[in-house]
C-alpha cells in the first residue's frame, strides 16, 4: 500500500531521516507498520532537532516539500496566494499516486488537502481531526470550513474522519477516536504519597498563551497562600516563558514553581509518576494527550472544560473541571487535597480509565481503518 500524508507539521532532515513533533511522529509510525511506501507532503525547515522531536520509522519515504504559510495578516495572506498553486499541485500528485490518503487537520495544509481530496472520490481516505470537534465551540473560520468539508458526505466520499469525543447529529463518516502514548506492557502500579506530605503539580505543554500556563502558576500560588506545601513543574517551551519567569520572580515563587523546558518522553513519564495532579487550563484542545498521560500514572487531572475533556474526566468524577475563576477553582482543589480519600478515589478512577487507551488498542484500530 502506498500511503500519503498531507500535514502541516514542520519537519527537519538529518541524513536520510525526517524528524518532527514526537507525539505526531510516534502515532504515524504505528500507521506506517501497515504500509509499503509513504509519501509525506509537508513543510521542511532547517531547524535544530530538539528533545521533543522524533524520526519517522520507515524504509521508503518520499518527502515532498511544500512551503509553510498562514492567513494571519495582510502580508501573510498575500504571500500565501503565491504559494498556493505549488502547494495544491504537490498535494494533487501525492493523492493521485497514493492508494490511501490521510489528512492531518486542522491546519492550513489540511485545509488545502480538504479541497483537493474532493477530486478523488473513489480513493480510500482517512482524516485525523486533532482539534476541538465540538460544534458549539468558537473557532477560526479555517477550522470551521475544514469541519464542514470533512463532514459533508457529498463533497467528501470514501473517508473516515477521526475526531475526539462523541457528538450528536454527526454525519455517518465521523468516527469517535482517541490517541495513546503507553503500551499494555508499560502498565504498572504507582503508589502516590499522601497530599499531606506535599502536593506536586505538573504542567505539560507549550508555554504559550493558548495553554494558559500563567493560570496554572496562579492556582499554585493560591494554594501556597493557604499554607499548603506545593510545587509545580512546567515542561515545555514557548513565547510566554519570559512572562512566566518574571511573574515567578516578582512573586517569590522560585522554590515552588520550576520551568523544566522541553524534555523527552522518559523524563515526562517520571514527572507524572511522582506528581499528584496534572494541570492544563487550556483555551482549546482536541484530546489533551498530556492529561491522558498524567492520568495513566495516577495524576488527578485539573483541566478546563474544552472539547471532550468533560468526557475524559467523567464530568468531574475522575478529576477537576476548571471554572477559570481562581477562587472557585482553588476551592475545588482544596476539597481534594484536604481529603486524601477523595484524592485517592479520583486517582484510581483516572488510572482505570486512561489505561484502557493503550498503543496496543490504538494499533488494532489503525489496522482496521487501513483494511477498509
Amino acid at each position: 500500500m502506498k500511503f500519503a500524508i498531507i500535514t502541516h507539521v514542520i519537519h527537519q532532515q538529518k541524513g536520510n531521516q525526517y524528524f518532527g513533533y514526537a507525539p505526531y511522529i510516534r502515532e504515524m509510525n504505528i500507521w506506517f507498520k501497515y504500509t509499503d511506501e509513504v509519501i509525506v507532503v509537508g513543510p521542511l525547515e532547517n531547524k535544530e532537532i530538539t528533545a521533543i522531536d522524533l524520526a519517522y520509522n520507515h524504509e521508503k519515504i518520499d518527502f515532498r516539500i511544500i512551503p509553510n504559510f498562514n492567513f494571519i495578516g495582510i502580508k501573510n495572506i498575500f504571500s500565501a496566494v503565491f504559494k498556493l498553486p505549488k502547494i495544491f499541485w504537490k498535494i494533487f500528485w501525492a493523492m493521485k499516486n497514493a492508494d490511501h490518503i490521510h489528512l492531518r487537520c486542522p491546519g492550513n495544509v489540511g485545509l488545502i488537502g480538504c479541497f483537493v481530496q474532493i477530486l478523488f472520490p473513489h480513493k480510500i481516505k482517512t482524516a485525523k481531526y486533532a482539534g476541538n470537534w465540538d460544534p458549539k465551540s468558537k473557532q477560526p473560520w479555517t477550522y470551521r470550513l475544514q469541519k464542514y468539508i470533512l463532514s459533508n458526505t457529498f463533497l467528501t466520499r470514501n473517508m473516515q474522519v477521526l475526531v475526539y469525543g462523541a457528538w450528536e447529529n454527526e454525519s455517518k463518516n465521523i468516527k469517535s477516536f482517541f490517541t495513546a502514548t503507553y503500551s499494555e506492557s508499560e502498565k504498572e502500579t504507582i503508589k502516590k504519597t499522601s497530599p499531606d506530605l506535599g502536593i506536586h503539580f505538573v504542567f505539560i505543554g507549550s508555554i504559550v498563551l493558548g495553554k494558559n500556563p500563567l493560570y496554572a502558576v496562579k492556582l499554585v500560588e493560591k494554594l501556597i497562600e493557604k499554607r499548603h506545601d506545593v510545587t509545580l513543574e512546567l515542561y515545555g517551551e514557548g513565547s510566554e516563558r519570559q512572562k512566566l519567569e518574571d511573574y515567578i520572580k516578582e512573586n517569590q515563587l522560585e522554590h515552588n514553581v520550576i520551568l523544566k523546558g522541553n524534555q523527552n518522553q522518559e523524563i515526562i513519564k517520571k514527572a507524572c509518576q511522582k506528581s499528584h495532579f496534572v494541570v492544563l487550563p487550556s483555551k482549546s484542545e482536541g484530546w489533551p494527550k498530556a492529561i491522558a498521560e498524567g492520568m495513566f500514572w495516577g495524576c488527578v487531572p485539573v483541566v478546563s472544560k474544552v472539547s471532550c475533556v468533560p468526557f475524559m474526566l467523567d464530568y468531574g468524577n475522575r478529576g477537576i473541571l476548571l471554572e477559570m475563576d481562581l477562587k472557585k477553582d482553588e476551592e475545588k482543589i482544596n476539597e481534594v487535597v484536604n481529603d486524601e480519600n477523595i484524592f485517592f478515589a479520583k486517582s484510581e478512577s483516572a488510572i482505570n480509565w486512561s489505561q484502557k487507551y493503550t498503543t496496543d488498542v490504538f494499533e488494532t484500530e489503525i489496522k482496521e481503518l487501513l483494511k477498509k
